[in-house]
């Protein structure tokens, strides 16, 4: 039983194999089937999209091809009138050669016939000039000479009269338009005397504070001097002590710290060093402060921190006698005046007279003067460069290339030459008239020199034998630029040259 139904099971099992084999094979039949339609239709649309493409690729052939033709023929037809054209302009250059040759030729022919006039023209001065040599006796280069002596004579003569009379007209006009602008900017300045000069002495209550200073063995003084870096000079003038500094502002600054340990009345090495810092500080706003208020009465804005922090050091320098803050203020002050008088740029004049100076704030730790250190140290600080070249000419050391960097070099000069502006010591007075008279008497034809008005004018008599008028007007301008090249000196300096004349006989 269990055999029978275990065969019938193995036989539904093939047969259901059987099956599915047949259903496998049918399906796949068919779907083989349906593949090779799709694959026919796929190939049929190829060649039919391959129809299209090869259309329109050979309508694009055949376009392309009447366009190529069609410019060909458009080429050819430039081509030819071209060469038209290019064989007109040949046949146009060919008559052109053909008469200048014979223009050429002409003037060939013209060139043979001068140059025989000119022979015999030659021939017959040669002729009348040793006619005119033997008759008069004077060779050629002897008449030469003569008449360049008496045209050069002659013009030397009416030169030194026209320079004289375009001098005097420049100077009436000059004079009256400068006295005018100069008038006006000092009255509208209206500035005081700025006669005030950094003091370096400090007052004792008594000679007993001399030896509180001094210290025992000297050890307060050292300790201020070595922290000070000036010389404490304690001598036999009552009740007061010199500090000796060449830079201005450490004087200051140790100045203010001795007198506050005076009025303290404690002398010692550790409160000199702390005292000498507090100073050190207040020194320094007080010069920011100094500089920012400079700027603002000279109405100059703009200015770095770096070019208004080196201005105000300038409060505690002077020469002269004046000092050189204020001037700086008053030089703006006077060229904006003028600047605007002249039409200048206000503005850059009031800028460079403000800054003119600058340098004499540093001179002292850097080499070289103070207009060219100047300069550079504004230039490195971007000021503008219409005023950094002010600054550096104001004293001819550079080439003026403005009309501003002139009006500071006078706005300059009037600050400084005005009645009680600066003062000079008797020694550097005498050394500076003595020096003017030598330079003056250096001169060849100079018989005398004298140095007048406080050395502010030197007149010199020079022989006239050996100096003309000419030569008397450029000896002047000589004398004057060596002046300005080699002397240091407040205001201007005017040269007078004079050349006298005179005839002397005897009656015998």
């Amino acid at each position: 039983m269990n055999n029978n139904m275990l065969i019938r099971i193995l036989l539904e099992l093939a047969g259901a194999i059987i099956l599915a084999v047949v259903l496998g094979f049918v399906i796949s039949k068919a779907r083989t089937k349906q593949i090779m339609q799709k694959s026919e239709q796929l190939i049929q649309e190829s060649r039919e999209s391959a129809r299209e493409i090869e259309l329109h690729a050979r309508d694009n052939a055949l376009k392309i091809k009447q366009e190529a033709e069609s410019e060909v023929t458009r080429r050819r037809a430039e081509l030819s009138r071209e060469e038209d054209r290019i064989q007109s302009r040949r046949t146009s250059l060919d008559q052109r050669y053909e008469r200048i040759e014979q223009r050429e030729l002409n003037l060939n022919k013209r060139q043979s016939a001068i140059d025989k006039r000119m022979n015999e023209v030659e021939t017959l001065y040669q002729q009348e000039m040793e006619k005119l040599q033997q008759i008069s006796s004077v060779t050629v280069d002897q008449a030469k000479q003569i008449l360049l002596q008496e045209v050069e004579k002659e013009a030397r003569g009416d030169m030194a009269r026209i320079y004289r009379q375009i001098e005097a007209e420049a100077r009436s006009e000059g004079d009256k338009r400068a006295r005018e602008i100069i008038t006006e900017s000092i009255q509208r300045v209206a500035s005081d005397q700025v006669a005030q000069i950094t003091s370096s002495t400090v007052s004792l209550p008594n000679e007993e504070m001399k030896g509180r200073i001094v210290g025992r063995n000297g050890r307060n003084i050292r300790a201020f001097e070595q922290a000070a870096g000036v010389d404490v000079i304690v001598d036999d003038t009552p009740e007061a002590v010199t500090i000796s500094c060449f830079d201005p502002t450490r004087r200051e600054i140790a100045r203010r710290a001795l007198q506050r340990l005076i009025d303290d009345g404690r002398i010692h090495p550790a409160h000199i060093e702390k005292i000498l810092a507090e100073e050190k500080k207040e020194v320094e706003k007080i010069i920011e402060e100094a500089g920012e208020e400079a700027a603002f009465d000279a109405g100059v804005a703009g200015l770095p921190p770096q070019v208004l922090n080196m201005l105000g050091r300038l409060k505690f320098r002077t020469s002269f006698g004046q000092n050189q803050l204020a001037h700086a203020v008053e030089t703006a002050r006077i060229a904006a005046l003028i600047a605007a008088e002249l039409g200048g740029d206000v503005e850059v004049a009031k800028a460079a007279g403000l800054l003119h100076d600058i340098g004499k704030a540093m001179d002292h730790n850097v080499e070289g003067t103070h207009a060219l250190i100047g300069a550079e140290f504004c230039k490195r600080n971007r000021v503008n460069d219409a005023v950094v070249n002010a600054i550096a000419s104001h004293h001819h050391e550079t080439e003026q290339q403005t009309l501003e960097a002139v009006i500071v070099e006078s706005a300059d000069a009037i600050s400084g030459a005005r009645p009680g502006a600066r003062r000079e010591n008797l020694e550097q007075y005498i050394k500076r008239l003595k020096t003017l008279e030598e330079m003056a008497n250096s001169y060849d034809g100079v018989s005398q020199a004298y140095a007048i008005q406080a050395g502010r004018e030197v007149r010199i008599i020079v022989e006239p034998e050996k100096i003309d008028d000419l030569e008397a007007t450029r000896l002047a301008r000589d004398i004057a630029k060596n002046i300005e090249e080699t002397m240091q000196y407040p205001g201007q300096i005017r040269v007078t040259v004079i050349r006298e004349m005179r005839a002397v006989d005897f009656a015998k």
